[in-house]
């Protein structure tokens, strides 16, 4: 099942995640966990400010709404989880991958919603694929859980994919899926320095 489900999201992103990084999100459990809880909690955001943003479609309104609930009751899963092994949450500083794909999003109107819908998708597949890859190396707690959001971030991505469909050619939309694509896998194989969920490799990999 996990195949099946993960197929779709695998042949959308334009490159795997690095072994380096799976090592490096295993050294550095609670960062996993906290940035995890930030993830979910911008990604109810987004979804929040795209609603009142557009309030003339609404079939994103629809969507949106029940991304937003979701994306909210993961985080207090994951909170949750926190709670229990006696973790802190601290103040994390961002990583440069969300802010690098949002950078690509044209100015005007409909480039830009089109672009912020596609950086949308990219970002839940790539979630979804990060937690497919953690999965064999966590607890069976942990593994349990990340196993249990695989179908929602799939959907979480597909939501998206077909709200910019919606509104663009299918033309225009591979084009711009092309250059934001390249983007993304160079922030994903890039180096960075802090670990994050959504970091590039470490500088040693």
């Amino acid at each position: 099942m996990t195949e099946t489900l993960m197929a779709p999201v695998l042949a959308f992103l334009p490159c795997a995640t690095p072994q380096a990084w799976v090592q490096w999100a295993l050294e550095h459990p609670h960062t996993l966990l906290v940035d995890h809880a930030n993830c979910e909690k911008k990604a109810a955001s987004t979804a929040l400010n795209l609603m009142y943003r557009y309030v003339e479609h609404p079939r994103l309104l629809q969507k949106l709404s029940r991304l937003a609930r979701e994306e909210l009751r993961h985080f207090e899963q994951v909170f949750a989880i926190m709670q229990r092994r006696n973790m802190a949450y601290p103040q994390l500083s961002a990583s440069r991958y969300a802010a690098g794909l949002r950078a690509q999003v044209r100015g005007n109107e409909p480039g830009r919603l089109v672009d912020t819908l596609l950086v949308g998708a990219l970002i839940e597949a790539r979630s979804c694929e990060r937690f497919a890859a953690l999965i064999p190396h966590l607890d069976s707690e942990l593994a349990e859980f990340y196993r249990s959001l695989l179908k929602s971030e799939a959907r979480h991505f597909e939501d998206y994919l077909a709200l910019a469909g919606g509104l663009a050619t299918a033309e225009e939309i591979a084009k711009r899926l092309d250059q934001l694509k390249d983007v993304e896998a160079a922030l994903i194989t890039g180096v960075d320095r802090e670990f994050r969920f959504h970091s590039g490799v470490p500088a040693a990999a």
